[in-house]
């Protein structure tokens, strides 16, 4: 009896990793474990037969967050050495168990892996979008649009999968998590600009899922989080990685054996359409998604490592090339950023240090904002400060109208637009110049040489989603000019909550049509005047406004 039990298998830990669509339970076992399993109904249940195996932890486990998995408890077993163990879940499941080995570094021995996927939600199919005119259709390709620019933040490893291991037993997986949600802060809190995060919280995302994942909340562009390791402590410092061409060319062969998803990729376009199966124009047009999504990411790696060497040690100086899974989406350019090596004791201490992550995080933002700027995709905010924002005349309307909303000058206006004269028609396009422009047409004249001494009336703004300068300074009937002065800024980019000081001293009159929910006070609050002045104003006879009535805002 002593020498079978010693024999025996051991059941050491269990452990629970619930995520978005999946839970994974791990079962920790001291060697090798054969086992059965089948499922039962009325309730739902999952049992799982571990041969000549006992016990070494606790039972039963109550399983907090998951949304298939309820309770882990133990059962009779139908022979002597068995041990039974059931899964009571919420629904039926279909799961998927494999064995997986000891790792390398002895930190995990043998282990069996369920896998319980998570019933998906019902999604309501969308009523086909009606055809569009022939206007609506040369309206669309007016380079409108103040939409986001989609970041996919990968937090590295997670979950069962803890990554490279420090000195002092500090996880990767941890590390990356921390530092992802800062850069996803940084981006969330960027007017334009919005993140997604691959996993948020400690839990295992497939590879293949993340770049799905970035792909289905449409982002321009993926950049996965990680800490190096190294058998040896010695290796220190950052770097940045991009795919390399022998992987791009497998993923190429890959996808042309997949017609469904690479219609996807290439939006369904002409290309795949219409029982089209020349297997040359397709690889050509794949091919050329992936040498731009390769090159882009680059560029991206370029100006994130350039950032990095300012808060870090760097162990490469320049972009490296890998064969790295989560970097082959061929329509998404990506990038790795090795935030340096938990395995060397110092980085280890700083990689886990909070002032140091948030340098990290703020140089990988840098680069980021710094790539988008130069090149922002089509039909973004990014790209309407960049182009200039486009107007459509009304009836009505005049340049010097239309320049007092954007808070422009007319003379930029004429500039930008290559007009002669000042007429205008109903309809026509008009570009919004870029604060720039409008500056350097407003300094054009010659200015009095006499200083000018006058009352200053400053209002305090805070930056809302979605706001710019030359918003801002419409809605205050003053110059981005005078609000970049005020506030010494050097770039025009702004920050979700950042105050502005806004000057109304030298403002003009302007008009403002009542929304719901709108009062007198909240009005006055917003443009930085009295109450008293509002009713002068617009000689109203008491506080009551309608939805629609149109306000003056006196200048001050």
């Amino acid at each position: 009896m002593f020498g079978s039990m010693a024999m025996a298998n051991e059941l050491k830990s269990i452990r629970v990793w619930p995520a978005p669509d999946e839970t994974r339970v791990v079962l920790d076992l001291q060697d090798e474990v054969t086992f059965s399993y089948f499922t039962l109904t009325k309730p739902e249940r999952l049992v799982v037969d571990l041969k000549k195996t006992t016990l070494k932890t606790k039972l039963p486990v109550t399983v907090k967050n998951s949304a298939v998995l309820k309770k882990i408890r133990n059962s009779s077993a139908p022979e002597k050495g068995t041990y039974r163990l059931v899964f009571e879940t919420k629904t039926g499941v279909n799961p998927t168990i494999f064995k997986l080995a000891p790792t390398p570094d002895g930190h995990y021995s043998h282990r069996l892996v369920l896998d319980l996927p998570h019933k998906k939600k019902a999604v309501k199919a969308k009523p086909a979008a009606p055809k569009k005119t022939v206007k609506e259709n040369q309206k669309a390709l007016l380079p409108y649009g103040n939409d986001d620019i989609i970041v996919a933040i990968d937090a590295g490893h997670g979950g069962e999968d803890p990554g490279s291991i420090g000195p002092t037993r500090k996880y990767e997986k941890n590390v990356t998590l921390d530092i992802s949600k800062k850069v996803a802060a940084k981006i969330n809190a960027t007017p334009g600009m919005k993140a997604v995060l691959t996993r948020q919280a400690d839990y295992f995302v497939n590879l293949n899922k993340r770049s799905d994942i970035a792909r289905r909340n449409k982002a321009h562009l993926l950049v996965s989080i990680h800490a190096d390791g190294f058998h040896k402590p010695q290796p220190r410092g950052a770097s940045v990685w991009v795919l390399n061409t022998r992987r791009a060319n497998s993923e190429i062969g890959r996808w042309l054996e997949q017609h469904e998803k690479q219609s996807e990729l290439l939006g369904g376009g002409d290309v795949l359409s219409g029982g089209n199966d020349d297997q040359y124009l397709s690889m050509a047009v794949l091919d050329l998604q992936f040498s731009h999504s390769q090159k882009e990411g680059y560029d991206v790696a370029t100006r994130v490592l350039k950032e990095l060497s300012r808060v870090t040690t760097l162990h490469k100086s320049k972009p490296e090339h890998a064969s790295l899974a989560v970097l082959k989406s061929p329509d998404i350019p990506s990038l790795l950023v090795e935030t340096g090596f938990i395995t060397n004791p110092k980085e280890e201490r700083l990689l886990n240090s909070r002032s140091h992550q948030t340098k990290l995080a703020n140089a990988v933002y840098k680069g980021v904002l710094a790539y988008f700027n130069a090149k922002p995709p089509e039909g973004t905010l990014f790209a309407a400060r960049k182009g200039g924002v486009k107007h459509k005349v009304t009836s009505g309307q005049s340049l010097s109208v239309i320049a007092s909303k954007y808070g422009t000058s007319v003379a930029a206006l004429k500039k930008v637009n290559k007009l002669s004269s000042n007429t205008l028609k109903v309809g026509q396009v008009l570009v919004i110049p870029g604060s720039s422009v409008a500056a350097a047409s407003r300094t054009a004249s010659p200015a009095s040489t006499k200083p000018v001494q006058r009352a200053v009336t400053v209002t305090t703004h805070t930056v809302k989603r979605g706001e710019f300068l030359s918003k801002i300074a419409a809605n205050y009937g003053v110059t981005v000019t005078s609000i970049r002065s005020l506030n010494k800024l050097r770039s025009d980019e702004l920050a979700i909550g950042q105050k502005l000081k806004i000057d109304t001293s030298n403002r003009k009159s302007m008009k403002h049509t009542v929304k719901r929910g709108e009062f007198l006070g909240k009005i006055a609050s917003r443009y930085g005047i009295s109450v008293n002045s509002l009713r002068q104003a617009n000689k109203l006879s008491s506080d009551t406004l309608a939805v629609g009535q149109q306000l003056t805002i006196p200048s001050s």
